[in-house]
């Protein structure tokens, strides 16, 4: 075996040493083959590129994702924290309700000049000052009937209120929380009691509009008073009837019975969208909807506004009260649920102190729209309030 390998090596050499075609051809291959190793051996980076490309891409994605689930974790946190905190803050802090059911901080419309009515287009109003108690202020708009327009202008305060003693009615305007004595409604409401024949006045409680002093029920209860014995000063046997809306029927409860218990009725009491008491009111406000639920709501909402002095009970007033009473509410009332309305009525119908008076309720039906502040639109107020009041025939 040895003998045979020796001469086949001995041939192989001597093929490589004359160059012969088929070692030629051995090489060239051998050569081809290194190239493709070096061409598969470029080729492996290049493939792994987008692939490592991708992944890092993927892990990019997945840190947005777990960055914007993390900030929305953190904004749920911060929003459940204020909404377990709120209530401890207004239990320790009553004042924070007291604000929120006055609401005089919001002053709806804005940049109007509450001494200058007629820029509202009241150019038969006059706005004048009264002072109810020492440092106290508040602003009064008078509107004389419509059709003393011509008269009325350029007139001074004086000649308003030698008006009053006139033999027309007149109406005394209790407005509701937030805005002013110029709000658009009430301003529109106005017109029309106006263009009725009647006298109206309202003012701004303390702490409204431009008048001065720090809200709180008992002192819009004496402003009211004020301005009710300022009235009477001078109008002589003209019948005064209180309109009181939302917040203001409060106000116009708490003064009504007042005025009955030292025997000087008004001609009349209409409350435009009342509720029973401010206990039921706030229970029933929308903005309560997000914590009717709530441990305790009871304790943290509304015994802060008790301790507050704040109650203005209507449904214990109507009891004590001898005079007409005329209730006005819209069914789709969203402020004032119109279902308080219409216990109130059912209160006062069958009190002792309304047996020698009319009790009357007149729904609007949800389909006009008239809401929490639109009845003056109804074109059948003209005629409830005739009906009920007595016609008012205009005078020249």
């Amino acid at each position: 075996m040895r003998k045979r390998a020796e001469p086949v090596a001995l041939e192989h050499e001597r093929l490589a040493v004359s160059g012969s075609p088929s070692a030629g051809s051995a090489a060239s291959a051998l050569d081809a083959d290194c190239r493709l190793k070096q061409n598969l051996c470029l080729a492996g980076p290049g493939q792994a590129e987008p692939r490592c490309a991708s992944d890092a891409g993927m892990k990019r994605a997945l840190g947005r994702r777990k960055g914007l689930c993390f900030r929305l974790r953190k904004i749920l946190l911060c929003v459940l924290g204020l909404y377990v905190a709120i209530p401890f803050l207004i239990k320790l802090c009553p004042g924070i309700q007291a604000k929120l059911i006055f609401l005089n901080f919001v002053r709806v419309p804005y940049f109007i000049d509450l001494k200058k009515p007629q820029d509202q287009g009241l150019n038969h109003t006059c706005n004048y000052y009264l002072h109810p108690e020492e440092g106290v202020t508040i602003g009064v708009w008078h509107t004389v009937p419509a059709i003393w327009w011509k008269n009325a202008q350029g007139k001074d305060q004086i000649w308003y209120e030698d008006a009053l003693a006139s033999s027309r009615p007149i109406i005394l305007y209790l407005h509701g929380n937030a805005g002013t004595r110029g709000g658009d409604h009430r301003v529109e409401l106005y017109k029309v009691l106006s263009s009725l024949g009647y006298h109206v006045v309202t003012f701004d409680y303390r702490g409204w509009g431009d008048s001065v002093g720090t809200p709180s029920e008992r002192g819009m209860t004496y402003d009211a008073l004020h301005v009710f014995d300022w009235i009477k000063a001078r109008s002589g046997d003209n019948p005064v009837y209180i309109w009181g809306h939302s917040l203001g029927t409060g106000v116009a409860t708490n003064l009504v019975r007042r005025l009955c218990e030292r025997e000087t009725p008004p001609d009349a009491l209409i409350l435009e969208s009342p509720f029973t008491n401010i206990r039921e009111e706030a229970k029933s406000h929308p903005f309560s909807v997000i914590y009717r639920y709530f441990p305790g709501f009871d304790w943290f909402f509304l015994d802060p506004i008790t301790s507050s002095g704040i109650q203005f009970a209507n449904d214990e007033n109507v009891k004590h009260i001898s005079c007409s009473l005329l209730i006005l509410h819209a069914e789709d009332d969203p402020v004032v649920p119109f279902q308080l309305g219409r216990k109130l009525y059912s209160i006062a119908a069958p009190s002792r102190s309304f047996r020698d008076f009319k009790v009357q309720f007149i729904p609007f039906h949800s389909d006009l729209g008239y809401r929490h502040k639109y009845i003056y639109k109804s074109p059948e107020l003209p005629r409830i309030l005739r009906e009920f009041l007595g016609k008012s025939e205009p005078a020249a």
